[in-house]
């Protein structure tokens, strides 16, 4: 079943049915007013967080499962008929594919269409005859949100057509607080109207009081701020009493629950089209508001007078259409595969900014409790953006560094708005991951090869809770603290968890998955400090890792390597189990860390293929578990068998098969594994897949579930970031290197080719691959222009094109073979 298609050209995903399998959802704003909006134009809004800034109100797994949100609501003042410009709440008959405007027994139907684009919807709809186009977004910059409606009589005859917002807005700014402490939070809004103004003041943070909604384009006839007043009693958002009576009350809010409705009448003669413009921002609707922040908002109605004309409208979009042509251009491509086109040059390239600004904060599924940045999280979300947005992945990896303490680990969680550097409390060993600061070698490298910035290495940085170091001192500090936190058989402790949140080893067991990101953040450390002339920081990394190669080995268990080792020496990951006999982290980082013997990493791969893979990816853990393994803490029990760490198919790791794929030159198996849980492949079949077919989820119900195939939580996970990475770099192998850009292909069979339109450290490249033998790996040849590249000397696979004969406006010729 296919709900909608992919739009290139526009950057836009069209939803052609909004009846879909789950909500289908999209992102407005910045990181400074952001929102989310669903195909049934659910949602909410937020000041600069989710969870201490709500401004509109949403209730989580609700049923319906996306309201409220932001409606607007049409009425046909003749006959008291009604019903909204988004398919929900009303939901009127949806028009079917073949047009039909009644059902069989009569009623009219409602053709809807919903446009998701790059920070922006838009809602088409007819009905009866009324065809009306909303419009929702946030302007750059601005802390206001625009619901922008054009309203068109289609009918042979004049129509008189009432129009009605409604957003229930939230009277705590802390999400919880607003939906938990009702003794309290019912009990602190006012919201009243004014010329033509609704405002909403909280009387429970002096930092942020107000809110302001208004509209231009029509007079107000009637208003409602209370919530209850406008719905009725014992009433949903899909009939509201003030939309069926066909005027509002002129309620005004103390005390218990506030919403924004304004009531407007549209005259339309015969193919006449009005525009009406309602914004909702923060602040007073007449007076300037500071947020305490040092940002002063201007009055509402100044703002109103200011963007409330259609010109303005269209403009502001398309400033962010512009904004976000500007974000994908850095990285686009043209290869065989038109899916992987979709993907790349438009919505895995948006995600992957969305998991940027948002961390796992943020979504239908993320309700604003973690109110900050993951630390492994935030770490991992770089790597996909660095090419795109250098100066803001440089500020975010300078406060991400804060982060760590002075002993190398790190804080799991840093809070942008309250993080105080070198005044931080120290985590106790048992609330470490072990996994945490071991990423950073990876993104600070990346950030290093993409910019060229060596100097950043040297810039000094307060640690967490004491002291300061330069960035390069962290890198080492972070691989210290691991060596320092060793078991019994060498590997690196688990602590409270080692990215499998749901596995713990706890501070006496062992974690293989850490060890190999360890030997890998020692490499990385290595190569950093070889090419930057530390030779004593090199010898010390290189010391690591030979130390390291009899623990490595110690870890094999015959066909693949052990997940970890419990204190009382039982082995998770073994085959002498009867579950969980592997896991899939460690042998994917065997691969990718570069520190065992390539037919080791090659007979991992292969066992992760033969007892992992499936046709929806690959499943974390086989066979999944159902009774403890002494020693361990298995939290991961509380899931059914086939879900989420429970041998469901977590996509995050799933990435790690293309890169480590990629590594050992296996272009066939390495796409398969990428085009297994690509959203876009199941764009036909939305029905399997469920979720958005335009992002990444976070995982798939696994091969022992009775739900295989069915995806969950879309959005906002670290599938985006390393994906981006498997494809970008190492399917298609254009990887950033401190001395030029290594073209590096490893492609599937029957691929003759592909473009990239590529920016190298300001530089527009074009990069034309030629593979005219088939091969999967291997370059023969790079010419610039007419002039042959010299290979010669470059000892690693692919071509390493230098960045001295690059320049802006150069067309790269590579030929595979």
């Amino acid at each position: 079943m296919q709900y909608g298609h992919f739009d290139d050209e526009a950057r836009e995903y069209v939803i052609t049915r909004p009846d879909t399998p789950r909500s289908w959802s999209n992102y407005l704003g910045s990181r400074l007013y952001g929102g989310i909006i669903t195909q049934g134009a659910g949602g909410y809004s937020f000041y600069k967080s989710g969870g201490t800034g709500r401004v509109l109100r949403f209730r989580f797994n609700g049923v319906p499962q996306d309201e409220p949100g932001r409606f607007l609501y049409l009425r046909d003042d003749a006959d008291g008929d009604f019903w909204s410009a988004s398919w929900q709440p009303v939901g009127k008959p949806l028009r079917g594919r073949d047009g039909d405007d009644v059902t069989a027994d009569g009623r009219p139907t409602q053709a809807s269409a919903v446009r998701h684009g790059l920070g922006y919807s838009i809602f088409e709809s007819e009905y009866r005859g009324i065809r009306s186009e909303a419009t929702f977004f946030v302007p750059k910059d601005q802390a206001f949100e625009y619901w922008s409606i054009k309203v068109t009589n289609n009918g042979p005859t004049a129509r008189q057509v009432s129009l009605f917002s409604y957003a229930e807005l939230a009277n705590e700014w802390n999400y919880r607080q607003d939906l938990e402490n009702l003794q309290y939070s019912q009990y602190v809004v006012v919201a009243k109207y004014a010329d033509g103004m609704i405002s909403r003041k909280n009387s429970t943070r002096t930092a942020f009081s107000e809110l302001w909604f208004g509209q231009a384009g029509a007079d107000v006839e009637s208003f409602d701020t209370d919530r209850d007043v406008f719905l009725g009693s014992y009433r949903t958002q899909s009939a509201p009493f003030a939309v069926e009576r066909g005027r509002c009350s002129g309620s005004e809010t103390v005390g218990d629950n506030s919403c924004a409705s304004l009531h407007s009448v549209l005259n339309l003669a015969p193919g006449e089209t009005r525009q009406v413009i309602f914004m909702l921002g923060m602040g007073s609707p007449d007076a300037p508001w500071d947020d305490r922040d040092g940002i002063i908002h201007r009055p509402g109605r100044e703002i109103i007078a200011e963007f409330g004309t259609p010109s303005r409208v269209d403009a502001e979009l398309a400033a962010i259409r512009e904004e976000w042509r500007d974000f994908l251009a850095p990285l686009q491509v043209a290869t065989p595969d038109g899916e992987m086109n979709s993907m790349i040059n438009v919505w895995h390239a948006y995600q992957t900014h969305m998991t940027f600004n948002w961390s796992r904060g943020v979504s239908l599924i993320e309700a604003g409790d973690r109110d900050g940045l993951g630390y492994r999280d935030t770490v991992q979300d770089m790597l996909a953006v660095t090419h795109a947005i250098p100066e803001a992945v440089r500020e975010r990896l300078s406060l991400i560094l804060t982060g760590q303490t002075a002993e190398g680990g790190a804080m799991p969680l840093v809070k942008p708005l309250t993080h105080n550097p070198g005044h931080e409390e120290t985590p106790s060993l048992e609330k470490y991951r072990s996994d945490d600061p071991l990423w950073l070698p990876i993104t600070v490298a990346n950030f290093v090869y993409e910019t060229g910035d060596v100097s950043y290495l040297d810039v000094e940085l307060p640690y967490a809770d004491h002291g300061s170091a330069t960035v390069f001192e962290h890198l080492r500090q972070a691989i210290q603290f691991s060596l320092d936190h060793r078991g019994n058989n060498g590997l690196v402790q688990g602590l409270q968890a080692d990215w499998n949140d749901c596995i713990q080893f706890g501070t006496t067991g062992e974690s293989m998955f850490s060890t190999f990101l360890m030997a890998n953040g020692a490499r990385v450390v290595a190569e950093l400090a070889e090419q930057t002339g530390r030779d004593e920081d090199a010898a010390w990394a290189r010391a690591v890792l030979e130390e390291l190669q009899p623990v490595l080995e110690g870890a094999w268990d015959g066909g693949w390597y052990i997940r970890g080792i419990s204190a009382t020496g039982a082995k998770l990951g073994s085959d002498a189990l009867d579950e969980g006999k592997i896991y899939l982290e460690p042998n994917v980082w065997a691969a990718i860390s570069q520190t065992v013997p390539e037919e080791r990493a090659i007979g991992a791969m292969d066992s992760v293929q033969r007892r992992l893979a499936t046709e929806h990816g690959v499943a974390l853990c086989a066979p999944a578990h159902t009774k403890e393994v002494p020693g361990v803490g298995l939290s991961l029990l509380v899931f059914p068998v086939g879900h989420k760490e429970n041998g469901g198919i977590f996509c995050h790791a799933n990435s790690w098969t293309i890169v480590a794929e990629g590594i050992l030159g296996r272009g066939d198996r390495a796409y398969d594994y990428y085009r297994s849980y690509l959203p876009a492949r199941y764009n036909d079949s939305a029905e399997i897949h469920q979720v958005e077919p335009y992002v990444y989820c976070q995982f798939t119900h696994g091969p022992e579930s009775p739900r295989f195939g069915q995806a969950r939580n879309p959005w906002l996970t670290g599938t985006a970031s390393w994906s981006y990475v498997g494809v970008t770099q190492y399917i298609l192998g254009i990887r950033p290197e401190l001395d030029g850009l290594r073209i590096d292909p490893c492609l599937p069979e029957g691929w003759d080719g592909f473009q990239v339109e590529r920016v190298f450290r300001g530089m527009s490249l074009t990069i034309n691959v030629v593979n005219p033998l088939g091969v999967a790996t291997g370059v023969q040849s790079v010419m610039i222009g007419k002039h042959e590249v010299d290979l010669a000397g470059d000892s690693r696979r692919g071509a390493l094109v230098p960045v001295e004969a690059l320049s802006d406006g150069a067309v790269l010729t590579v030929t595979m073979g």
